[in-house]
């Protein structure tokens, strides 16, 4: 797989990614970028935001691979269940970052509305990136939430939910997950030649 053939998809979680989060800092590092954008960050509804990222996906004829974050890779999980399977041959994988367990107590209320969480496993390679003490899910959970999606799941320590708050601005050590993600996806096009 070539990189500058390969669109890159930042799908932010919910209040998006400021200008030092991670995402924004590889919105503007990785070839051919781009962020899904959704109408409302702080009060988000599970329709608007799957119809968002569909739009996105729709509007690129590049393959793309999605970089998800939080309640955006329950968003791509959500998508992924109900959208044409020609979309989901454009996507090539998702680096599923910190997913947020939406069933979790003490959710958020805003968040709530993504509840169930998908469990069938998804029709492209991915690769789930937790940690052990993630506010937002469990280590068990979000490798339960690999497990159901077919993914891939590393499980990192005391990295908390892997945004600014803790302390990744830039996350240089994420490329290396995404480097494995193109592995993955280079091997699932091998079996399926």
């Amino acid at each position: 797989m070539h990189s500058e053939t390969i669109r890159y998809l930042i799908v932010p979680g919910w209040q998006g990614s400021a200008e030092e989060h991670w995402q924004s800092h590889w919105h503007r590092s990785l070839p051919n970028a781009a962020r899904v954008e959704q109408a409302d960050w702080l009060q988000p509804e599970r329709i608007a935001w799957i119809t968002e990222l569909q739009r996105s996906i729709a509007s690129d004829p590049r393959p793309t691979v999605l970089i998800a974050h939080s309640l955006g890779c329950i968003t791509v999980v959500h998508w992924a269940s109900q959208e044409p399977r020609q979309l989901h041959q454009r996507v090539r994988g998702a680096l599923l970052v910190a997913p947020a367990d939406v069933e979790r107590a003490h959710c958020p209320p805003a968040l709530q509305n993504f509840a169930p969480i998908n469990r069938q496993p998804l029709p492209f390679p991915s690769l789930v990136i937790g940690s052990d003490n993630d506010c937002a899910a469990s280590a068990l959970r979000a490798q339960e939430m690999a497990d159901n999606w077919g993914s891939e799941a590393t499980i990192l320590s005391g990295v908390g939910h892997i945004n600014v708050q803790s302390g990744h601005q830039q996350w240089q050590q994420g490329f290396d997950y995404l480097y494995r993600l193109h592995n993955r996806i280079d091997r699932h096009a091998q079996r399926s030649a």
